[in-house]
Parts: structure tokens; C-alpha cells; sequence
């Protein structure tokens, strides 16, 4: 009897491993894939060559440059939702569109380092990417630390992504007290030579993903905006905070101050403000993003490209070039 029940776990043993007739017949082998022949010309190529865009630039043609200029122009994006009508890279997309504008018109390099920011509150919607403040400042200082060893000397840091304003404070700051280099916030720069609307009352709560993001990305990047996926979002605030939004809206700076002190924070906070809990989909806004235009993209951008013309002139006017 024992040697019997010893066979049977044997064969049991044995049984186990061998592989199984019936899934083994399931399994089908995948079908002989024909050879891919590509197009003799890459379909996806870059059209042209961007002046002053480091990526596209060879190390001579940075030499050159290093002859008459020292700026560089970074710009800080992310790869967050921005609804389902905008890309997933809109805030580097966009980022790296305008300083690449900028940089037909002021003789400034365009170098971008990352392409994921801090958007920890946006992870709830597929294809958001997030990195911690650490690591983003860390990336991006020795980065710069490695174009200051090449020559370049003046940085302005180009934040397109909210989330990353902090981070972005911090770059500039440890560059300034760490390094011969000498960085500032680009958007803090221009804010003199930015033309200011004349006011008209309270403005529409427009804050991510809608309108204006949109109408940028139309301006900026036509062919990855999905227009007809656009709509107005259903949006569902902490009741304290729905409160507020009447003085943010109308420009109130201590009701805005305290309103995104605590909104749009991410899950493990418990505040119930990451982006999916306020919004069915992603959209932070009252307007419908369908009504964006192109148009308004271009006024925004225009002005945007205006200011920080003007601004890189007067540095290097008051910071000329070689000045140790």
C-alpha cells in the first residue's frame, strides 16, 4: 500500500510538470510577420532645424554660439492629463514652444533637461508622470552645472507647469548661491514688460486644462489637440472651497493665495483635492474647452515672446557678455 501510494504521488509529481496537452493545443503560434519595409524617408523626421534648439544643434555650432552669447533658456514642463482634449505633454510641449519663439528673436539657447515635473494630485488620470521636488531640482542643477563648466553663464528658468513653482524658486536660488552662474525665473522677470488688460471685472475660474491651456496648445501644437473630445467639465469642489472661488475669480489675492494653498494637493495629503476628486475629467474649469481658439494662443504667446525679448536685451544691455 505504501509503495503504491508513493507511485501515484510520483506520478502526480510528475504530471505537475509536464506541460498540458490541451493548453499546449491552445496556445497557438503567432503568424509568420511579414518584413516591415520603412519609407526611404522617416515620415516622423523633424520638418526643419529650429535655430538656437540645443537638441537639433551640433557641438560646433554650440561653440559658435558660445562666441556671442551666454544665456540659456530652460524650460520646466511636466507629462500630466490635460483633459481629453489636450496632450499629456502640454506643459513641456508648450513650454519648450515659446522659448524656442523667444529664441528666433534674442540670441539665447533653448535647452531642455526634463520633460516630467512634480504633479503628484494629477495621478489619478492614466499617462501623468510624476518625480519629487528632490529629484527634479537635483536633475536639473547639475545639469546647469555642466553648461556653466562649457561656458554659458546666464539662465532663466522657464516654469510652465504650476505645480513645478517652488522647484522652480529653489533652481534658481542654489544656482545664484552654489555656482558662478546667474539664474532667473523667466516668468517673474518679464512681469514689467508684460502688457496688462485693462481690467473688466471678474474673470472666468479657468485654471487647468481649459480655455486658455487649450487655446495655447492650439497656437503652439495644432495637430495634438483633439478639439471634439472637448467639454465643459463637471466639477465638484470642497464646499469651502466652492465658496471661495466667487473672490478668486475676481482677483481677490488672499482668497487665491489660500484657495491654492489647498487645492489641487495629492491623495496622501487628505485634503480630497488631487485633480479626480474635483473634476470628472481633469479639467479645472468653468468654461467649456471646445470654445479655445488658436487665436487667442497666438495673443497670449505674442505677448509672452514681447516681454521676454525686451527683458534679455536689457540684461545683456546692463550684463554684457564676457563680464566676469
Amino acid at each position: 500500500m505504501k509503495n503504491a501510494m508513493l507511485v501515484s504521488t510520483a506520478a502526480l509529481f510528475v504530471a505537475a510538470l509536464a506541460p498540458s496537452t490541451v493548453s499546449a493545443q491552445s496556445q497557438k503560434a503567432p503568424p509568420d510577420r511579414t518584413w516591415i519595409t520603412l519609407p526611404e524617408a522617416n515620415p516622423l523626421a523633424t520638418p526643419h532645424k529650429t535655430k538656437n534648439y540645443l537638441p537639433e544643434m551640433t557641438w560646433t555650432e554650440v561653440a559658435e554660439f558660445l562666441k556671442r552669447s551666454d544665456m540659456v533658456i530652460i524650460p520646466v514642463g511636466s507629462i500630466e492629463q490635460h483633459g481629453p482634449q489636450g496632450p499629456l505633454g502640454t506643459d513641456f510641449l508648450n513650454g519648450t514652444e515659446e522659448a524656442k519663439l523667444v529664441a528666433q528673436y534674442a540670441d539665447v539657447l533653448v535647452a531642455p533637461i526634463l520633460m516630467v515635473g512634480n504633479s503628484p494630485y494629477h495621478l489619478g488620470f492614466p499617462g501623468t508622470i510624476s518625480l519629487s521636488t528632490e529629484t527634479i531640482q537635483k536633475v536639473y542643477v547639475e545639469a546647469i552645472e555642466s553648461m556653466i563648466g562649457q561656458g554659458f553663464k546666464r539662465f532663466l528658468i522657464l516654469n510652465a507647469h504650476g505645480g513645478n513653482q517652488a522647484t522652480t524658486k529653489f533652481i534658481v536660488d542654489r544656482i545664484n548661491q552654489e555656482t558662478p552662474g546667474i539664474a532667473v525665473d523667466l516668468g517673474e522677470a518679464i512681469r514689467p514688460f508684460m502688457k496688462q488688460a485693462a481690467g473688466t471685472g471678474p474673470k472666468p475660474f479657468d485654471r487647468h486644462g481649459g480655455v486658455n491651456e487649450t487655446s495655447s496648445s492650439l497656437y503652439l501644437q495644432p495637430g495634438l489637440v483633439n478639439l471634439d473630445a472637448a467639454r465643459r467639465a463637471k466639477l465638484k469642489l470642497p464646499p469651502h472651497l466652492e465658496a471661495m472661488v466667487p473672490a478668486v475669480k475676481a482677483g481677490d489675492p488672499t482668497a487665491t493665495l489660500v484657495f491654492l494653498a489647498e487645492a489641487l494637493k495629492q491623495k496622501s495629503t487628505g485634503k480630497g483635492t488631487a485633480t479626480d476628486d474635483m473634476t470628472d475629467i481633469g479639467v479645472w474649469s468653468e468654461l467649456d474647452p471646445a470654445t479655445a481658439t488658436a487665436e487667442q494662443g497666438r495673443a497670449d504667446s505674442e505677448k509672452f515672446v514681447n516681454a521676454a525679448v525686451r527683458f534679455i536685451e536689457k540684461w545683456q544691455a546692463l550684463r554684457p557678455i564676457n563680464v566676469d
